[in-house]
């Protein structure tokens, strides 16, 4: 076998949520003595191990305010003015709630803005986390500034030591695998997201930096399947853009509401200020379009949470932790994803 053939007859095998199925065992596990508590970074814990993703159609002041007091964390976006930044700082530190920030690895100047304020964690927000810039600017901010930061994009073991060793507190995982994102459409570069979080968990773990699981993440139970494979959290993008408070554009349709989502490598976000996917890139990287609205933001959070519940209580753990150590997988064939959904009906109600 030969030097390119032998990299085709090695190629790993990678797994995402539609994949797998959760194994049912044995519990003795009460709904409401399921505790979601999970830490972020190593000491600041969150009630809801859930994120929300630093997208201008996505994050702002409401919903960043909203998640906060529902035990989550809301993730300012890097590309919205320093001077609304601030001020969301403000408002959550005078209602003690925890907030997040964006930056890109250049943004010295509004890092230090940031933390001034009192910002409660810094998320260095880049498609490509592996990589020099973002290396540099992890030991960068470690160095110059008393605050945990949260360093990726990674989807490899590689790329997690790489950052772990810059000083990351926290490792954000994922590589094309957002609705709104076309990387791999682009650049056939990405690990399937379920795969991509047990390789980064799998050396996270060994230097207690958390993991969170970044992308994919359709339905709540992707969400359990990210936290089962070893996340210590979930950020979200699509499906807090389908929330009424979600910042896109509205767009009504026959009495029925629409929001604009759209990815920060999208020509338009771009064009807006994001540089998330490299300043000098010349093909868009992210679509943009209109996702029907589903309920409020409180509607949304607690139906995924209610469910990651249930979903513990089949599996017999009272923890995220303890979900780690009970949770088991089973690969699926096309068969069986078609029986794990209803089916038959000729009208639904």
């Amino acid at each position: 076998m030969g030097r390119f053939s032998s990299k085709l007859y090695s190629a790993l095998e990678g797994l995402s949520f539609d994949d797998v199925l959760l194994l049912p065992r044995y519990s003795e596990v009460k709904l409401d003595s399921i505790n979601l508590t999970t830490d972020i970074v190593k000491g600041f814990k969150l009630k809801t191990p859930i994120l929300s993703s630093p997208m201008d159609t996505v994050t702002d002041r409401e919903v960043a305010l909203s998640l906060g007091k529902m035990g989550g964390l809301g993730v300012l976006p890097r590309n919205i003015s320093i001077k609304e930044a601030v001020k969301t700082i403000e408002e959550a530190k005078n209602e003690k709630i925890p907030i997040a920030a964006a930056v890109g690895p250049f943004d010295d100047k509004r890092v230090k803005i940031l933390v001034d304020e009192g910002v409660d964690l810094i998320v260095i927000d880049t498609a490509h986390g592996h990589s020099k810039n973002v290396i540099e600017a992890t030991k960068r901010f470690k160095r110059e500034y008393e605050i945990p930061v949260m360093s990726g994009n990674v989807a490899t073991g590689e790329g997690a030591e790489a950052l772990i060793s810059a000083g990351a507190d926290s490792l954000r995982v994922g590589i094309g695998s957002g609705h709104a994102c076309i990387t791999r459409e682009v650049t056939g570069v990405g690990v399937p997201q379920l795969t991509a979080i047990a390789w980064v968990a799998d050396v996270a773990r060994e230097y207690e930096v958390s993991v969170i699981a970044d992308g994919g993440l359709e339905k709540p139970s992707d969400i359990i399947k990210a936290l089962a494979a070893g996340a210590n959290a979930v950020m979200l993008g699509y499906l807090i853009a389908k929330s009424e408070e979600a910042p896109g554009n509205l767009l009504v349709v026959n009495d029925r509401k629409y929001k604009l989502y759209r990815g920060m490598g999208s020509r338009s976000a771009l064009a807006k200020g994001s540089m998330r996917y490299g300043e000098f890139k010349k093909v868009p990287e992210g679509v943009e379009g209109f996702i029907e609205i589903t309920g409020s933001l409180s509607s949304i959070i607690e139906n995924i949470v209610n469910s990651i519940k249930q979903a513990m209580g089949y599996i017999g753990a009272s923890s995220i932790t303890e979900l780690w150590e009970k949770a088991l997988f089973v690969k699926i064939t096309e068969a069986g994803r078609y029986e794990s959904k209803a089916r038959g009906f000729s009208l639904m109600r």
